[in-house]
């Protein structure tokens, strides 16, 4: 089974987050013990753009088996009908690109997604299986 990770649980784990941390690493092991965990590369930017060096990035990435899986066609044009639903819809600007990306990879190209932000993903990837790790033990 494939996961991909969003942003918010690797930062969990790279940043020590007092509240996730111990729950966003047992959800990677756990996920990680079913099969690949991938991020496209909008989750890959925003590590980066948290991290002061490259290297540190790398470093930190280097600890986590997560691979980089890129963006396919079908994945980024379901991304952008879902970003000009939502904002037709009236949602705000809060939400960028970026999230509809990171749904629209994990819908089309693994088969759940592993982030803390289950309420937006599920409305805007309805049948995306979400694992949060803010509702498991760890």
């Amino acid at each position: 089974m494939i996961t991909a990770v969003d942003t918010n649980v690797l930062l969990d784990v790279f940043a020590g987050d007092p509240v996730f941390r111990a729950r966003s690493l047992a959800a990677l092991r756990e996920c990680l013990a079913d099969g690949p965990l991938v991020a496209c590369e909008a989750v890959w930017a925003e590590l980066y753009a948290a991290f002061e060096t490259a290297a540190a990035a790398d470093r930190a990435l280097d600890a986590i088996p997560v691979a980089l899986n890129p963006l396919g066609r079908a994945a980024a044009a379901a991304a952008g009908a879902a970003w000009r639903a939502y904002r037709r819809a009236g949602g705000s600007r809060e939400r960028v690109i970026a999230d509809f990306l990171v749904g629209a990879h994990a819908a089309h190209q693994a088969d759940r997604l592993l982030t803390r932000d289950r309420g937006f993903h599920r409305l805007a990837f309805a049948g995306l299986e979400i694992v949060d790790p803010s509702v498991t033990s760890g």
